[in-house]
């Protein structure tokens, strides 16, 4: 993994290669390529680093081919380098890739007997070389990329250029995303909506299993056994302004900014204020009220899915369970025909999670998806879907579809609390809710502190995050956000559990985090924090504004509002930890749009 981009049928198809591939930069990379056809034979250009050293090179490359294949590299196979480096090419056959081709080995070991000789450490260049064999025993192009991918395990999205086919690309799709973009005369070809829309709002995703033969002017789908398979394109909404940093250094600041808009734009598509009512259309009718819910999810989301089990225990009475979904499938889950899992990803494509929702489906659960794609491979294989209204996330290190995550749950535990009567919760939960838009203006207004703030602790090397209730996953998120964008060790951990083990590491030089806003567990994370100060260590606490108390002890304060529900505490809680991160990383001066060895979306296991 992790870029793809493809066109034909383009005047000079360079410039909307790099174009395409600086749309998709966001989701992670270590090195880039390209292929084209050049005086009808395939060149191609590779290159380490980032993709303006990609585009120097290209500067001296005076082709201009009208079909071309481009590849942004996150290595699993073999270190970033320029041979490891995608396209990968073998007699007469460019391959770019996504995905994880699991019997590679095998495959290499037993091509190598045969004589073919391989240049790179990747899983992807087996491809290029089954390909190529297949060809050489007469096959057509297409009958030759199933054969190869009859022999493969794993999971792909191809994109494939073939000597003496000099205006045609081949694709090939499992288990990775691959979406197809038409416009007048030309055909475009990418693992991510972003990098097609500013061509084309005319998109077709490729489903699994599928193949396709695309022209200038011609597409062709085909299941796996070579059927003609026919569907229609559809039309994708396009506001350039949305990828666009506005005038912020990056764009995970602006993504910070912008959450009080998509949290309300979330509220807004499923409440209603004036008859406290929940209305969530991609839920059907006919869908039952679970015995109990799993939530399954990676990362973020899977912090969001533990602040999630609060909401639907306290509000719709389900019992829940939330696992890290690599692991779900793995412990033989108890799951049947009576649960609900909730899958969360914000891409919609997280490899790790739709294995855990295969799992279950083969048990029997329903499964409903909280996703901010809704076109992806994830609504397809759920029952229902709930999506977040976050519009697109750039910044690899996510904010806005983690809040839209939590008011998405919450909407949910409301519908289910809804259909069992429980009228009383829902309006109070609705008020709540749509107070929290304005209540995250005031916080997001305190940045300017928050950034001095944030100078005084870059120099540290570890930090320590605690809370308590709803709000220990928040420091789970918070310490995941400082280490992700600042390369910062920082560990979450529950503030009762601190003596039995973390408080041995407590001392002058670990800034600690403490969560301490007033709810029903005050007086005892007043305690942890006591703890925490006898020891010596620098303390930032976010807290509740009436709170003057507590201003008094710590050495650092971010405030929340006083006097509101404690079911939005923890969407308010995570926004000084997000500014806190983010100016941390700033002032360090490392990449934070870009983190080093993380992708957006994970589309291997």
């Amino acid at each position: 993994m992790c870029g793809i981009v493809a066109a034909t049928g383009i005047d000079n198809v360079i410039p909307m290669l790099m174009e395409g591939l600086q749309k998709l930069e966001y989701r992670g990379y270590d090195s880039s390529g390209i292929a084209f056809f050049e005086n009808q034979k395939i060149s191609i250009v590779k290159e380490v680093g980032k993709l303006s050293r990609l585009a120097e090179l290209l500067k001296t490359t005076p082709a201009s081919s009208t079909t071309g294949i481009g590849h942004t590299r996150w290595a699993t196979h073999g270190k970033p380098s320029k041979t490891n480096s995608h396209p990968h090419f073998y007699e007469g056959v460019a391959v770019i890739h996504n995905g994880i081709i699991e019997n590679y080995a095998e495959l290499k070991s037993k091509l190598t007997a045969q004589g073919n000789i391989f240049t790179s450490q990747t899983d992807t260049e087996v491809i290029s070389h089954l390909i190529s064999g297949a060809l050489k025993s007469g096959l057509a192009p297409l009958e030759a990329v199933s054969k190869a991918l009859s022999q493969c395990k794993g999971t792909w999205a191809l994109a494939i250029l073939i000597q003496g086919y000099e205006k045609m690309i081949w694709l090939a799709r499992k288990g990775s995303p691959l979406f197809i973009g038409v416009g007048h005369r030309f055909h475009l070809v990418a693992s991510d909506v972003p990098a097609l829309l500013p061509f084309t709002q005319k998109i077709l995703p490729l489903q699994d299993h599928e193949l396709a033969e695309i022209t200038c002017d011609e597409l062709k789908l085909y299941s796996s056994d070579l059927k003609a398979v026919t569907r229609s394109f559809k039309t994708f909404a396009y506001n350039p302004m949305m990828a666009e940093k506005e005038g912020y250094k990056h764009y995970m600041l602006k993504e910070i900014f912008e959450q009080p808009r998509a949290v309300y734009n979330t509220i807004t598509a499923y409440l209603h204020h004036d008859d406290y009512t929940v209305n969530i259309p991609g839920i059907p009718s006919d869908f039952p009220i679970p015995e109990k819910i799993f939530i399954v999810a990676c990362g973020t989301s899977y912090y969001a899915g533990l602040i999630g089990k609060f909401y639907l225990e306290q509000a719709a009475r389900i019992p829940v369970e939330v696992d890290v979904a690599s692991e779900f499938r793995y412990r033989d889950p108890l799951v049947d025909s009576r649960h609900l899992v909730i899958a969360i990803s914000q891409s919609g494509e997280t490899a790790d999670t739709l294995a855990a929702i295969s799992i279950a489906k083969q048990k029997g659960a329903r499964i409903l998806a909280i996703t901010n794609s809704v076109h992806s491979q994830i609504q397809q294989v759920s029952d229902a879907t709930l999506e977040t209204i976050a519009g697109p996330e750039i910044g690899v290190a996510s904010t806005k579809a983690f809040t839209t995550q939590l008011v998405a749950l919450s909407i949910l535990s409301l519908y289910f609390a809804q259909r069992k009567g429980l009228t009383e919760l829902v309006s109070e939960w609705i008020d709540a809710l749509f107070d929290c838009p304005s209540q995250m203006h005031h916080i997001l207004n305190q940045a300017p502190q928050i950034q001095v703030m944030a100078r005084r602790y870059a120099h540290a090397t570890h930090f320590l995050y605690l809370g308590r209730g709803n709000l220990y996953p928040i420091a789970l998120e918070g310490a995941l956000k400082l280490k992700e964008i600042s390369y910062i060790h920082a560990e979450g951990y529950p503030a009762g559990e601190m003596k039995h083990g973390p408080i041995a590491l407590i001392d002058e030089d670990l800034p600690t985090v403490v969560l301490a806003v007033q709810n029903a567990q005050y007086e005892k994370i007043m305690s942890n924090l006591e703890e925490v100060l006898s020891r010596n260590a620098k303390v930032l606490a976010v807290a509740s504004s009436s709170d003057h108390h507590i201003g008094t002890m710590v050495n650092d304060l971010a405030l929340i509002p006083s006097q509101i529900h404690e079911m939005i505490q923890p969407i308010l809680c995570i926004l000084p930890l997000q500014l806190l991160a983010y100016h941390i990383a700033d002032f360090k001066g490392t990449d934070v749009d870009q983190p080093r060895n993380l992708a957006k979306s994970v589309t291997v296991e």
